[in-house]
C-alpha cells in the first residue's frame, strides 16, 4: 500500500506535520522543496502541487492532497484513531484546544506568510520595510495573547493535557521573534518548546528541522 508523501522544507511549516507524523509513528516519504520566496521556478513547481504555494502539502495514500496544517492535524488524529494530540469531542479540553489551534493558524501563522517576503506584495523598499515591521509587531501581540492563555496548572499549554498545541509551540517557537524573545517575554511558551523538543520520539524530527 502506498504511504503518505509530504512536501517539506527544513524549519518551515511542514515541520508542524513532520513532528506529528513522528509522534504517531506514521511512515511518510519526504519531498524537498526549495526556497519558494527566492526561487520563482521552485515556487511554480510547488504551486502545481498546492495552489497556495506553501508547505505543508501532504499527499494521502489514495492520492488526495491535504493542505492547511490545522486540517492535517485533525485528519492525522482521525487516521491514528488516537486522542494523543487532539482531544475527543466530549473531552473538557476540546473547546480550548480548537480555539487556540485556529488562533495560531489564523492570527499568528499568516504573519510569516506575508512578513517573511514583503517584496512579493509591495514593490517600494520603504513600504516593504514598514509592512514587515508592522506585521511582526502584530505577531508579537498575538504571541503575547496566546502566552497569557497557556495554563499554569501543568507542563503543557492545556495544563496536564499534552496536545498538538504543544507541538505547534515546539516548532513555531523557533521562528520570529526568535528564541531570545520567547525566553524573555514568554518563558512559559519557551519552556513548552524545550519540553516538546526533548521528547525522545520527536527528537529526530526536530533535529531534521532545527539546529538547536
Amino acid at each position: 500500500m502506498a504511504q503518505m508523501l509530504l512536501y517539506r522544507r527544513r524549519g518551515w511549516g511542514s515541520a508542524l506535520i513532520e513532528v506529528q507524523l513522528a509522534w504517531y509513528g506514521m511512515p511518510v516519504d519526504l519531498v524537498e522543496v526549495g526556497d519558494v520566496f527566492r526561487d520563482a521556478e521552485e515556487r511554480e513547481r510547488l504551486i502545481r502541487i498546492n495552489p497556495a504555494g506553501q508547505v505543508p502539502a501532504l499527499v494521502l495514500p489514495d492520492g488526495r492532497l491535504m493542505t492547511e496544517s490545522a486540517a492535517i492535524t485533525l485528519h492525522l488524529a482521525d487516521l491514528a484513531g488516537s486522542a494523543d494530540l487532539v482531544p475527543q469531542p466530549a473531552a473538557p479540553e476540546r473547546a480550548d484546544f480548537l480555539r487556540w489551534l485556529i488562533f495560531i493558524v489564523a492570527q499568528i501563522y499568516p504573519c510569516f506568510t506575508f512578513g517573511d517576503a514583503p517584496a512579493r506584495y509591495v514593490t517600494d523598499p520603504q513600504a516593504q520595510e514598514e509592512m514587515q515591521q508592522r506585521i511582526f509587531a502584530r505577531a508579537e501581540q498575538m504571541w503575547l495573547a496566546l502566552g497569557q492563555a497557556a495554563s499554569a496548572d501543568g507542563p503543557w499549554f492545556l495544563g496536564e493535557r499534552f496536545s498538538a498545541l504543544d507541538l505547534y509551540l515546539g516548532v513555531m517557537g523557533h521562528w520570529e521573534p526568535g528564541l531570545e524573545w520567547f525566553r524573555t517575554h514568554l518563558p512559559r511558551v519557551d519552556a513548552i518548546r524545550q519540553a516538546v523538543q526533548g521528547e525522545p520520539r520527536l527528537a529526530p524530527a526536530f533535529a531534521a528541522n532545527f539546529d538547536d
